[in-house]
């Protein structure tokens, strides 16, 4: 008997800054993404015109200008089988060129040989097209791959490649000839595409539908090289929305929340199952509603509570991360070996989990409880393998020593999640020492009086703290929301967030946007 399929939901959390996304199994935060819409983003999968700056002999690389403040890091051969066919499109591009015509004409030529020396191939000045296949992480800078590929929900495609190959989990021999012969029929010259799981039993006209698009994305970076030979953005992957969708829609979610409408949009345009995505119009923070908030605030820190009293203390440097495992106050234990496993058992449950949800990478070394039974320390290594087969990055367990310990290593592509879930006092700022919590509602009152009065603004939302909302709306009809209400003449609403320190509070208008 197959084991029930959890229930999955991705909350999409879109603000003016930022866009916040939650993965939750049977109601349980998993993953957490972040995308930022302000600054320079420098995220894997961009593809940039970068400038070769330095070369290094000794480690058969060279340091790559893409206009972030580190320079990237690309090696030999991470440069691709055909580079040479990226470096003339590169070298022969010019206003006055047919882009479509000089990209059919490139011969792949001769692959590159594995032994070969990156001198050979770059020099200092050389403008190159790379993408970013690790983030910058601390003081490095990105990592870089030369084999430029756009990746869509059912297929991969692959300039300069004339192979298809499809994906080793779709078993049916029928479907995997039916796949390579349809994309293989579509495909221009000079390209070449990897067939996803997700494009098993898909009608044609869909695939068509996806390789064109994926070509028009590939083809509209022609114009920028030959119209600017700098240093520049080609080409930007899909939202963190829509990539998160991407890679983890190979198992069906129950539901996908988003709380914006142009996003909602695109998701509905990205799913099969339109049904699934929902949009999301209460007042009260998407987050809080589906408990986001309070479960980040109870699984960032040093310390992680378990059931049972037991828990985890996390540490991070940059290449090492050190998890300890505490059974903390047990009453009543008898048997200290089946103790010591049962709380090593849920702590690798949890651990799991906090490894996809900080995206932790490099090397985790985990000090379990000892235990004297070897049978116990196998049970142990093979439940963690079991719970860490749905991770997507790639990890290698090794099993516990003598002395406890096991060594996990996991694919590092992002700096480590970080959240700080402790709160500075919002009014004594450290100090220790504020002034009396009773005049709040006089200084809300004041900007409220402000707002109506003399910028004419009557409906509001006053965002507070769970605390300061319960306080500003005790007692029905005596309440300071009723008060203001009658005073003011206006509609104000009072709409309660997780997220706030105890007497944060915050006005905003009808169209959302502060008024502070």
């Amino acid at each position: 008997m197959e084991p029930e399929k959890p229930d999955k939901d991705l909350i999409v959390d879109v603000t003016s800054k930022a866009v916040h996304i939650a993965l939750m199994e049977n109601h349980r935060l998993i993953e957490l993404s972040h995308e930022s819409s302000q600054g320079e983003n420098f995220t894997v999968g961009d593809v940039y015109l970068g400038k070769v700056k330095k070369i290094l002999p000794s480690l058969n690389a060279a340091f790559v200008d893409i206009g972030d403040k580190k320079d990237a890091f690309i090696h030999y051969l991470d440069l691709g089988l055909y580079f040479n066919a990226f470096d003339t499109l590169v070298k022969k591009s010019n206003r006055n060129t047919d882009m479509a015509q000089l990209y059919a004409g490139v011969k792949l030529g001769d692959p590159l040989p594995k032994e070969g020396r990156i001198d050979g191939i770059l020099t200092p000045g050389q403008m190159v097209i790379v993408q970013i296949v690790k983030e910058p992480i601390s003081t490095k800078g990105s990592r870089l791959t030369a084999e430029i590929s756009l990746a869509g929900r059912n297929i991969v495609l692959l300039p300069f490649a004339e192979k298809v190959s499809v994906s080793q989990k779709i078993e049916s021999k029928e479907e995997k000839r039916r796949l390579e012969t349809l994309v293989g029929s579509i495909l221009p010259k000079n390209y070449g595409a990897i067939i996803r799981t997700a494009a098993e039993g898909k009608r044609a006209a869909v695939l068509v539908a996806e390789v064109k698009s994926l070509i028009e994305k590939w083809e509209s970076s022609w114009e920028k090289i030959a119209h600017d030979k700098g240093v520049q953005l080609l080409f930007t992957e899909y939202s963190k929305t829509t990539a998160v969708l991407r890679d983890l829609l190979n198992d069906s979610f129950s539901n996908v929340w988003i709380n914006n409408e142009r996003v909602y949009e695109e998701a509905r345009t990205y799913i099969d199952q339109e049904k699934i995505v929902k949009l999301y119009k209460d007042d009260k923070p998407i987050f809080d509603q589906f408990e986001v908030t309070r479960q980040i605030k109870s699984s960032f820190g040093k310390v992680v509570t378990m059931k049972g009293g037991a828990y985890l203390v996390i540490e991070s440097t940059e290449a090492l991360n050190v998890i300890d495992v505490n059974s903390g106050i047990r009453s009543k234990i008898t048997d200290h070996e089946e103790s010591a496993y049962e709380v090593n058992c849920i702590a690798a449950d949890e651990i799991a989990r906090q490894l996809r949800l900080r995206d932790m990478g490099g090397i985790v070394i985990v000090d379990f409880i000892d235990m004297e039974s070897g049978e116990h320390r196998a049970e142990l290594f093979n439940l963690m393998k079991r719970l860490m087969e749905n991770d997507r990055a790639k990890h290698n367990i090794l099993p516990l020593t003598k002395f406890g310990l096991m060594q996990i290593t996991r694919q590092r592509i992002r700096p480590v999640t970080e959240i700080n879930t402790s709160e500075k006092c919002p009014v004594c700022h450290g100090t220790g020492k504020i002034s009396s919590s009773v005049v709040i509602d006089e200084a809300i009152e004041r900007r409220l009086s402000y707002y109506v009065m003399e910028k004419g603004v009557t409906t509001l939302t006053l965002k507070t703290s769970p605390i300061l909302g319960a306080y500003l709306k005790r007692g029905f009809f005596s309440s300071y929301l009723s008060k203001w209400k009658k005073k003011y003449k206006c509609r104000l609403d009072i709409v309660e967030v997780t997220d706030f320190t105890v007497l944060q509070n915050e006005f905003y208008d009808p169209k959302g946007e502060r008024l502070d």
